[in-house]
């Protein structure tokens, strides 16, 4: 099954940066939409950016121009650039992907898959 390895969490100081990656390994074939959510504490968990297969990309307003998703298809990566972050930033962020088996050119199932989740401390 599709496994996404996410790393690059940690504690940073506001105002500072950090980069999220997140590796889909397994069986990447039909792989489409990958992106990043996140959950803070007592809150449900929120699209943060996706990027399609094709490079187009969907930024939630609360992280725009602060914030970038970047993928490298050869790696099945997608990566978070997050800059400027604050206190609001902390929480747990879940690498998600989408991934959509065809049979002869017509879609037959789409599967959702996600990371374990990796934790983002913004101190003050």
């Amino acid at each position: 099954q599709v496994q996404l390895v996410e790393s690059g969490g940690g504690l940073v100081q506001a105002g500072g940066s950090l980069r999220l990656s997140c590796t889909a390994r397994g069986p990447i074939s039909g792989i489409g939409a990958m992106g990043w959510y996140r959950q803070a504490p007592g809150k449900q968990r929120e699209l943060v950016a996706t990027m399609s297969s094709d490079g187009s990309s969907n930024y939630v307003d609360f992280v725009k121009g602060r914030t970038t998703i970047s993928r490298d298809n050869a790696k099945n990566t997608v990566y978070l650039q997050m800059n400027n972050l604050n206190a609001e930033d902390t929480a747990v962020y879940y690498c998600h992907a989408e991934k959509t088996t065809y049979l002869a050119g017509i879609t037959f199932r789409t599967s959702d898959f996600w990371g374990q989740g990796t934790q983002v401390s913004v101190s003050s």
